[in-house]
């Protein structure tokens, strides 16, 4: 369900690595060129590019526009470039750094790919820097964070579609046990979340909701500053309404004084060639506003140019 327009006579590997080069060339950078080229190819074939770039100018093409470019307009442009594996890496790396360090954003990669998209990842994370994902994740987290975070990294789910509604009944009925007790780092409360299959979890949590006359983030509001609880709704509904998550960051992101930058660039990137639409229609929806006219209202530049070609609204 990709947002970006790709063109039905898109040109040779070779023919885009050597305008990016032209891109380059000279005393100033042709940022209106390497949008049009990179904003319109998909992931395929930007590896494609990238490949072909190292073979005729023996040059990282992710070099390359680090020399060139600055700022946000660079992140967007760079995450953009790299394959989605190797992005989510160094976004789950950076996520981990005391200075940069985000919780969200891994649950956002643990909860939102598929059980082999993660796999991928954490393949792509040991490659880049020699360890793993999940020894970065338990080293900088602790107590009940860690104790949720860990084991959502670690998991490899069930993707199919079976569910077992007698299964499904009884743990939404422990669910609703341990959030009476307010037990929510309860061994079982965990287990369920980061194990079952997303079709076994919505459909407990269905039972959840139809047995209990509420839905499960509703009562994990006890306290709205708790970081852990404020986790714990974020798997919830990664695991679930994905696209909902997504819009939620986006609206805080460019619905507040001063733009977080980071949060926008991240979804854009990370979700046009997966679940845009439904983003952009749940956006619709709650900010009676098109994603694309807020992103541009909040935005200027090439950065704003790259955001908007990439939601498929751009001119370049």
């Amino acid at each position: 369900m990709a947002s970006l327009k790709i063109p039905t006579n898109v040109p040779r590997p070779e023919e885009d690595a050597e305008q990016l080069h032209k891109a380059f060339a000279g005393w100033g950078t042709n940022e209106k060129l390497i949008i049009s080229i990179l904003a319109h190819r998909n992931s395929a074939q930007r590896s494609l590019i990238r490949s072909a770039y190292a073979a005729i100018y023996n040059e990282d093409l992710l070099k390359a526009l680090d020399k060139e470019l600055s700022s946000d307009f660079e992140r967007v442009v760079m995450l953009w470039t790299l394959d989605p594996a190797e992005r989510d890496a160094f976004l789950a790396k950076e996520s981990t750094k005391m200075f940069t360090k985000n919780n969200w954003v891994i649950v956002e990669i643990a909860c939102t790919r598929s059980p082999l998209d993660l796999f991928k990842v954490k393949q792509a994370y040991q490659a880049r820097y020699k360890k793993s994902l999940e020894e970065d994740v338990a080293q900088h987290t602790s107590g009940d964070l860690r104790k949720l975070l860990l084991p959502l990294v670690s998991t490899f789910r069930y993707e199919g579609d079976e569910v077992n509604m007698r299964l499904a009944r009884s743990e939404a009925k422990l669910l609703h046990e341990k959030v009476s007790e307010k037990a929510f780092s309860d061994d079982d409360f965990i287990r369920i979340l980061t194990t079952r299959s997303k079709a076994q979890l919505g459909a407990t949590l269905n039972h959840y909701n139809n047995d209990y006359g509420n839905v499960i983030n509703k009562n994990l509001k006890e306290d709205s500053d708790n970081e852990y609880l404020k986790l714990l709704r974020a798997v919830i509904t990664c695991l679930t309404y994905p696209e909902k998550h997504f819009e939620k960051v986006l609206r805080l992101a460019i619905n507040k004084m001063g733009t977080d930058e980071w949060a926008l660039t991240r979804v854009v990137t990370t979700r046009t060639e997966v679940d845009m639409e439904r983003i952009k229609e749940e956006y619709q929806r709650r900010n009676s506003i098109p994603l694309h006219q807020a992103v541009a209202k909040d935005t200027s530049g090439d950065y704003e140019d790259m955001l908007v070609a990439l939601l498929g609204h751009g001119d370049v």
